[in-house]
C-alpha cells in the first residue's frame, strides 16, 4: 500500500430512509360491496450499518464517497400487504476504527471485530394501516399513520491502526529504514524530518513461519501530546499497539533524556499508555566501537529504569534476528 493511499480520517454524512405510509384501502370485492377496512402497514425505511472488514486496512474508499442514502419504506397495500422495507446501505470499515458525532465529538461506537455490525442511522418506522385503526364504533376509518422520517447526521471515522508493535521515536530516528528491513513494507525513506506522514504497516516474518504486525508510527515532537505539529494526529495510533518500541538513534546528544520527552509525549496523551509493554532499541549502533557501546552499556542501566534495551544497525544488518526474537517472546507472553 502506497502511502498516498493511506487514509485514516474521514467526515461523511448519511440519512436512513423515511418509514412507508400505512394504506387507507377499503375492501371492495363483487360480492362483498363492504368489507370493512384492510390497508396495511408501510414498511421500515433501511438502515445505515457499518461493519467491520478484517480485509480493509485505510479509510480510502471513503475519500470520494462521502454522502450515504438508505432506501425508503414502500407504502402498505391492500388485503393488509405490508410495503417492502428501505433496502439497507453497509458501509464496510476496517478493524479499529472509531466512529464519532461529528458536531458533538462523542464517541459512539468503536469496530473491532470481522463482520460485526452496529447501525448508525436507524431506519423510520413504517405507519400502520387503517386496518389496526377498526372498532366497533368506527368500522370504516379512512386514516392511517404517516411513516415516520429516517435520520441525518454528519459522523467522522478514525482508524486506530491495529498492529503487535509500534515503532515510537523522533523524527529521522530510522523507523522506516527498520521496518524496510525487517518486513516486506516499503516506506519512503529520506534524510530529513517527517519523510513519514502516515503509518506504514509490515508483516515480521519469525522462525517457522511465525508473523507479526510492526506499525511505523509518524515521528513524534515536543508538544505532540498538546497536538503540536501532527501529534493527536499520529499518536492515537499508538493506542492499539501491545508492545511499544522505542527508536533512539546512537548520535542522539542525550539518549536518556529523548527516551523521557518520548515517554512524557505519551503520558500526557494516554497514561494507560505507559502500561504497555517497552523495548528500547538504540538505532544506527554500527557507528560505535565495542569500547564506545560499553561505556554507553553503564550509563544506560540506569537510565531506562529497568526497562530492557539493545543496539542494532538496520542499514548494517546488526542484531535484527535478535532483536525479532525478543518481540515474539514479549508478545507471546502477553497472552499467556
Amino acid at each position: 500500500m502506497t502511502e498516498g493511499n493511506f487514509v485514516d480520517y474521514v467526515k461523511i454524512h448519511v440519512s436512513s430512509g423515511n418509514g412507508g405510509k400505512g394504506s387507507t384501502h377499503l375492501r371492495r370485492e363483487k360480492y362483498v360491496p363492504k368489507g370493512g377496512p384492510d390497508g396495511g402497514d408501510g414498511g421500515r425505511g433501511g438502515h445505515i450499518v457499518i461493519r467491520g472488514d478484517k480485509n480493509l486496512w485505510t479509510l480510502f474508499h471513503f475519500k470520494f464517497k462521502k454522502h450515504f442514502r438508505a432506501g425508503h419504506g414502500e407504502h402498505g397495500g391492500s388485503s393488509r400487504s405490508t410495503g417492502a422495507d428501505g433496502t439497507d446501505v453497509y458501509m464496510d470499515v476496517p478493524l479499529g476504527t472509531v466512529v464519532k458525532d461529528t458536531e458533538t465529538g462523542q464517541v459512539l461506537f468503536e469496530i473491532t471485530g470481522d463482520g460485526e455490525e452496529k447501525i448508525i442511522a436507524r431506519g423510520g418506522k413504517g405507519g400502520q394501516g387503517n386496518w389496526h385503526f377498526r372498532s366497533s364504533t368506527n368500522q370504516t376509518p379512512r386514516y392511517a399513520q404517516p411513516g415516520l422520517e429516517g435520520e441525518e447526521r454528519s459522523i467522522t471515522l478514525e482508524l486506530k491502526v491495529l498492529a503487535d508493535v509500534g515503532l515510537v521515536g523522533f523524527p529521522n530516528a530510522g523507523k522506516s529504514t527498520l521496518l524496510s528491513v525487517i518486513t516486506a513494507a516499503k516506506p519512503k525513506i529520506a534524510d530529513y524530518e517527517f519523510t513519514t506522514l502516515k503509518p506504514n504497516l509490515g508483516i515480521v516474518q519469525h522462525r517457522d513461519f511465525q508473523t507479526f504486525v510492526m506499525a511505523d508510527i509518524p515521528g513524534i515532537i515536543e508538544g505532540a501530546a498538546e497536538g503540536k505539529g501532527l501529534g493527536h494526529y499520529f499518536l492515537r495510533h499508538i493506542e492499539r499497539n501491545s508492545t511499544l518500541l522505542f527508536l533512539i538513534p546512537a548520535d542522539s546528544g542525550d539518549i536518556k533524556k529523548q527516551y523521557h520527552i518520548l515517554l512524557d509525549e505519551l503520558r500526557r496523551y494516554n497514561p494507560e499508555m505507559l502500561d504497555k509493554d517497552r523495548f528500547i532499541v538504540i538505532s544506527k549502533s554500527d557507528m560505535l566501537d565495542e569500547e564506545l557501546k560499553s561505556e554507553m552499556n553503564e550509563e544506560l542501566r540506569d537510565a531506562f529504569d529497568g526497562i530492557p534495551y539493545m543496539f542494532i544497525s538496520a542499514v548494517a544488518r546488526q542484531g535484527l534476528q535478535e532483536l525479532k526474537d525478543r518481540l515474539w517472546e514479549m508478545l507471546n507472553r502477553q497472552e499467556e
